[in-house]
């Protein structure tokens, strides 16, 4: 699996990171979501330079100019609900993308630090030989991305896979190492220290979709 690591240099990004995770900024739940929209229009724009490009010929009001254009047929797929307002920031650079919605969540059967993921709701488009971006903010144990793999693939065949995720711990990275193709992209925005004894990113920034869209039950 290729990662990408695109917050080493210094840019507007690290500003927006600064801020989803600064407990005094972050529980503004419009902000929140908005700087996350941000963080995934930037990382849009860093992920378009390796798609594929076919050129073409614009007629502008005085003449022809020539140009290049995306040529990948792209599906944007979020993993509920975190990952709606990430899904947003891609959806406003790659907005003739088709769309899928996939649900997953931990549960803890007996209500303990054990816990499995469960793939519910999904609402897929069809992702045969085109260029799929996974996104998820959030990239803990790597579980519910693997799991997420999996449903997209049962029945489909994409050309490439992009997995999208805003911050990262190691542990989950070598979880999709060991467990996704190697023709998996990860595109990591910010990679944190390691994950707690409940399997919680350090230092994080808590609950993505709580901070987000409120608290559940």
């Amino acid at each position: 699996m290729k990662i990408h690591y695109i917050s080493e240099n210094n840019s507007i990004l690290n500003h927006f990171l600064g801020q989803i995770r600064n407990i005094h900024i972050q529980n503004d739940s419009m902000r929140f979501r908005k700087n996350i929209e941000r963080i995934g229009e930037i990382m849009a724009y860093e992920l378009s330079k390796t798609l594929s490009y076919k050129n073409v010929e614009i007629q502008t009001p005085i003449g022809i100019k020539r140009t290049t254009e995306i040529s990948d047929d792209l599906v944007l797929c979020s993993i509920l609900r975190a990952g709606l307002p990430l899904h947003n920031g891609f959806l406003n650079y790659f907005d003739h993308a088709e769309n899928s919605f996939v649900s997953a969540c931990r549960h803890h059967p007996n209500n303990d630090d054990y816990f499995e993921i469960l793939v519910e709701y999904q609402a897929l488009s069809n992702i045969n030989n085109k260029t799929v971006l996974l996104l998820d903010p959030m990239l803990a144990t790597g579980q519910s991305i693997v799991a997420v793999h999996e449903k997209l693939v049962q029945n489909a065949t994409p050309g490439e896979i992009h997995i999208v995720v805003v911050i990262a711990a190691p542990e989950g990275i070598a979880h999709l190492e060991k467990n996704l193709p190697e023709n998996c992209h990860l595109w990591v925005a910010s990679l944190d220290e390691k994950l707690n004894e409940k399997n919680y990113i350090v230092p994080g920034l808590g609950d993505a979709g709580d901070l987000a869209y409120g608290s559940k039950l």
